[in-house]
Formats: structure tokens, sequence, C-alpha cells
């Protein structure tokens, strides 16, 4: 098996911990299904989710770069898919999707290559490319640790070092106060706990060193989400989780405990789905992505989650997608356009039902490095990076599908999913098998 990637991380977590933390049923029963699903309205945000190290090409010196060089993943980078000299023709992409945001990450390593060095190129980089987000119509969504810090951070000791923190500090301050003005979304760290876990997998701290990692961390979460707020007022900040399923709060409890209060929004990033039939069927390998069971109605679980322990607060999948291997059909016929429509129905019934769900991004609108290899295609474009020197965006059947999606602000009121609810999914522990979602005949 390849590297502990975060989609692995997710899968692993799930089986490693989910029959010991099933949460108890709710005692209220879930609102019959409507026969028709409203449109999620004008003022959703529909969107786009990439990052920086996984899709610009040229990287700077850096942890991950340093991984690469070490042999720990199964792929060299290369230059990913270029997004560094195409992103004007992404952008383009994006916009006639019609949707209405750009996630991307803003590289350390790139506008600080050196501790008393800030590069203007690498800063102007960004400069165009959110220029060029919101000339296209759309608002940025900027990143501002998806994982990649700097070769010369790696030299001081990364996360195993308290001064990490006024580091990293120094440098989110510098990005904020640039880019404010632009009002951009903002997610402080990606996926937390897989982050933890991917460090400590590849050598960047040890295992004892989680606990002050994870606190430094919340740290800087808590010290940026103030500085935002004084630079950008009425910004809106989160940390969005990788969700576990039956594990989430296991995984993740701690860390939306700790930093609960300076979230603006709930970040969720939902991909896979287990039952207890899909297991014994075809038992997960998450070495291999593509063969991994996704259930569309468990992004309902994962919002309803979060809804019940932040009530009220918007909630929002910064992350949601299909893999498949090398850009092939997948061999259980399920199509990453189905997929798509399947998932919004569920986002629709998940509003009908009360939630606040602000926005969905889809990853990726290309396909690009998958922290280790290019074997996983997640992108709405695909993108042979290994076979095609000419690294072109070629269109899967899910860009019409979502451009329709954001044109009617969702599926058609009639619409029924391809793929039916689990008899009981896992997704959010026990209350899925005792009172699980259904779907009007």
């Amino acid at each position: 098996m390849g590297p502990l990637n975060r989609r692995r991380f997710l899968t692993t977590s799930a089986l490693a911990t989910g029959a010991l933390a099933l949460r108890p049923a709710t005692a209220a029963a879930r609102p019959a299904p409507p026969l028709e699903v409203a449109s999620l309205g004008r003022e959703f945000l529909w969107g786009v989710a990439s990052s920086g190290f996984q899709s610009e090409g040229g990287a700077p010196d850096s942890n991950w770069s340093r991984y690469i060089a070490a042999g720990k993943t199964e792929d060299p980078y290369r230059d990913s898919v270029e997004f560094y000299s195409r992103y004007r023709s992404d952008i383009a992409l994006a916009a006639e999707l019609g949707v209405r945001v750009y996630r991307i990450g803003i590289e350390w390593a790139r506008i600080q290559p050196r501790p008393d060095t800030w590069d203007e190129n690498g800063l102007r980089f960004y400069d165009n490319v959110i220029e060029a987000i919101r000339a296209a119509g759309m608002r940025p969504m900027l990143t501002l640790d998806h994982w990649v810090y700097p070769g010369w951070q790696v030299d001081r000791g990364g996360w195993r070092r308290a001064g990490m923190v006024d580091d990293w500090l120094a440098n989110a301050r510098t990005v904020v106060d640039r880019y404010a003005a632009a009002d951009p979304l903002w997610i402080t760290f990606n996926e937390p706990a897989a982050y933890l876990m991917n460090e400590v997998r590849h050598g960047g701290i040890g295992p004892a060193d989680l606990p002050a990692m994870q606190e430094r961390m919340a740290l800087a979460h808590d010290a940026v989400y103030d500085h935002i707020h004084r630079v950008q007022p009425g910004a809106m900040v989160s940390s969005n989780v990788a969700y576990i399923p039956a594990a989430e709060d296991a995984v993740n409890g701690a860390f939306v405990d700790r930093v609960g209060a300076r979230l603006d929004y709930v970040g969720i990033d939902y991909y896979y789905g287990f039952s207890p039939h899909s297991v014994l069927t075809q038992f997960p390998d998450p070495g291999k992505l593509w063969t991994l069971s996704l259930q569309s109605e468990g992004i309902y679980y994962a919002l309803d989650h979060y809804s019940r322990r932040f009530p009220g607060k918007p909630l929002y999948i910064v992350e949601n997608g299909m893999p498949t291997e090398n850009g092939r059909p997948r061999a259980d016929g399920y199509t990453r356009a189905d997929l798509l429509r399947d998932t919004v129905y569920w986002l629709q019934r998940a509003a009908a039902d009360g939630m606040n769900v602000m926005g969905y991004n889809y990853w990726s609108l290309t396909d690009n490095y998958e922290w280790g290899s290019y074997t996983p295609r997640f992108g709405l474009y695909t993108v042979d990076v290994l076979g095609d020197p000419s690294l072109t965006r070629r269109p899967t059947d899910a860009v019409a599908a979502y451009a329709a999606i954001t044109r009617h602000g969702g599926v058609p009121g009639n619409y029924r999913p391809t793929r039916m609810p689990a008899a009981c999914s896992i997704v959010d522990g026990t209350s899925s098998c005792t009172d699980p979602v259904t779907v009007p005949r």
C-alpha cells in the first residue's frame, strides 16, 4: 500500500474505530420525505475546490517536496496539472459551470521561500489568480494551510516546535492583509486530523507530538480568526473536517470542540459511506480509493450530525467527489454525473429538513496530484498527467450535470436518486440504521 493520504485516512479510521463509536439513535423521528424537493435558491454557493501544491506545479522546497524526494510516494510530482501557468483557462472552465466559489490554497512555501524573504513574484501570482476568479464572477475561498509548509520550516523542526505558531501566523497575517479586500471565504487548516496523521506517516512529527501539534494548530486558528475579523468585518472563517463515517466525534471531535467558538461556518468534506452489507460484500481497500463504497445519502447524515452539534450554524460541504482509477469507469457502474445528482438531491433534502446548508464545492475541477499518486482521479475535467504531455482537460459526464444543477439551484423537484439509501448506513452511527432516510416511491 502507498502512503496514507487523506482519503485513505478517512476510510482506515472509519473501519478501525467505527464499531466502537456508534452514536445512539436520536429521539425525534426524521421528517417524512417530500414528494418534491425545493431548489436551494439563488444565495446558495455552488463551487469547485482545489489546493495549491496538488495542482500548481513548479513546487518550491517544502515538507511535501522532501517527502517525494525521499521516495515516500508512489508517483513523482512532476509539475502536476500546471495550474501555475494555466490558471486563467481553468478558472474559465469553472465559470462555464456557473459556480459562485473557487477554492484555492495560498502556498506558504511559494510566498516565503526563506525565513527573511517574501517573494513578490509568488504573491503576484496569487494576486492574478484571485483577480481572475473575481473577474469571472466567482468568490475566492482561500485555504491558509493545505498540509504544506516551507523546507526551511522542516529544518527548524516544523510542528514539533512551539515557534512554528508564530512563524505560521506571520505568513497567515501577510496573506490575510493582502487579500481581505477580495472578500474571500477562509479555511485556516484543511482537514486537521488528516494533517496530523500524514505528518506522523511521513515523519514530519512523531506519534508523541500529536497532542502538541493539534494544540498549536488550534492556537494558530484562533489567532488568525481574530485577525481576519479585524481586517475583514463580516468574514466567514472555518477549518474543514474530513468526515469519518461512524467515528466523526472520536477523530475530529477534540479539535472541533477546541475551536468551535471561532467557526463562522462548519466546513465538511464528505466522500465515502459504509454499511454492514457493503463491507461484507467487498471489504474496503483504502489503497484503492475507486473501489470504496459511495453512499450519497451519507452527506445528509454528515450535515445532520453537525446541524445537531452546532444548531443554526451555517454548514458548507467544502469537498465532495468521486474517485476513479485513471479515469476509467468504476466497477460498480456508478457514474460521476449520477453520484453528483444523487448527492445534490440529499443536499436539498437536508435543507428541506431545516439544516442551514450554505454551500457545496465539488472536489475537484481537474484531476491533480492526490498526495503521492496520479491514479485516483477526482476531476470534473480529467487530466492524464503521466500519459498526456499536453495535459489536456477532458470533460467528464459530470460537467454538463453540474452546469444544469447550478442553473436550476439543484436537481428537479421530482428527481429520485439512482441509488436508493442503504438499509443501514454507519455514516452517523446507529441513528442511520434505526431511523434511516427514505425516498418516496
